[in-house]
Formats: C-alpha cells, structure tokens, sequence
C-alpha cells in the first residue's frame, strides 16, 4: 500500500525532517552512553595504574601495558566527542535544508553532510542506525546515495601507542621520579606471559572496553 502511495503522493517533508532528527537524536544518546562508560573505563584504569606501581607483586611491564591501555581509552574517547560534534552538525546541516527546501522548492545535495554521514557509518558504535539514517537522507535528495565501502579495521581506530606517550602518562599519575625506567611494551598477545591475570580488576577494565568497541 505504502509503494503505491509513493507513485500518488510525495514525502512529507516535515515528516522527513522530523524522521531524521530524531534517528540523529538516537545516535546522538548511543554516543552519549559509549561515552560514559569510557569515562568509567578512564577512572578505573587510572586507579589500577596507582595500584600496581605501589604494588610489589605486580612488575614496570604490567604497570606499562595498564598505561597503553589508558591512552587507548582516551583515543576512543576523543574520537567519539568528535563524532558527536559531526552529529550536531548534520543535525543543524539537515535542518538548514529542509528550510532553503520550503523557501525554494527544492533540496540540493550536500557535500559537507555527507562527508560527515559517510565517516560516521564508518564508526563501529553507530553502523547500522547511521545507515538508516542516510537512506533517509537520500530520501530527502539532502546526499546522494554511498557507495558502501568496507569498515576500517581496529588496526586503523587506534593507532600504536609510542613509548614517549606511555611515559606522558606514568608521569601525569606517578610522578617523574616514580615512573622508573624503560620498559618495553609487551604485545597484547604477551599479556599471560606478564602475569596480568592475578590482576581481576583489569580482567574486567578490559572486557568491558572489548564489549564497549563490539
């Protein structure tokens, strides 16, 4: 009934905007709360970074790898305040389309949104909301429809943690004169070789973190 309705009848264009509002403002709450659990994520982290340099069982290497772990929290975390702020921006974008559209008559594709929609249904947290919402918005003629292209890889999202930023970060919580000296960093597979699992408060840090980037 619907497809023969749309032969007849064209979109609402109120409805449309009023459509695509509210699946940003649903991206927009979904960042909000991925947020908030890397904020938790920070705090505990740090407070186990505190605990295993005061620790004598714990070793520099399981310190330094809570500290690569740290500064992959806050990467994640700045990458999805940027997110969110191109978020607002189709938000207001869109709007400032459906407005030139009712003065006009007619809607004329954006670039700039959707650069901004293209990057963000790349974002492994917003995917498939993200992909609704830009079927809308070609809809609407506000982007023309992507070409799908494969999602870049967690090797990508996160890049490696140079040695220079591992000791940025033990200094900003220990002291310089308590982050001791070099210590490589041990590969993510290393972790069992290390002892990390006598630590069940990073076990869980890091399935949380694994749950929060599925």
């Amino acid at each position: 009934m619907e497809s023969i309705k749309s032969i007849f009848w064209k979109p609402d264009p109120a409805a449309q905007l009023r459509k695509c509002n509210a699946l940003i403002r649903k991206n927009t709450r979904e960042l909000d709360r991925h947020i908030s659990t890397l904020r938790t994520l920070e705090t505990k982290n740090r407070n186990l970074i505190i605990a295993s340099s005061k620790s004598r069982h714990n070793t520099p290497a399981q310190t330094r790898l809570l500290a690569v772990e740290l500064i992959r929290i806050r990467k994640q975390s700045t990458r999805l305040a940027t997110s969110r702020a191109q978020l607002q921006s189709v938000m207001m974008q869109v709007s400032e389309a459906f407005s030139v559209r009712k003065i006009e008559g007619s809607i004329k594709a954006s670039t700039s949104v959707m650069k901004d929609v293209n990057s963000l249904v790349k974002l492994p947290e917003l995917t498939g909301t993200m992909r609704e919402l830009s079927h809308e918005l070609v809809k609407a003629g506000i982007i023309e429809e992507m070409v799908e292209e494969a999602l870049p890889g967690e090797d990508e999202l996160l890049e490696e943690e140079g040695e220079e930023e591992v000791e940025r970060v033990l200094e900003e919580l220990m002291g310089k004169r308590e982050a001791g000296p070099s210590v490589p960093v041990e590969e993510p597979g290393q972790e069992e070789e290390v002892g990390l699992e006598e630590d069940p408060g990073l076990e869980d840090m890091r399935q949380r973190l694994a749950i929060l980037k599925s």
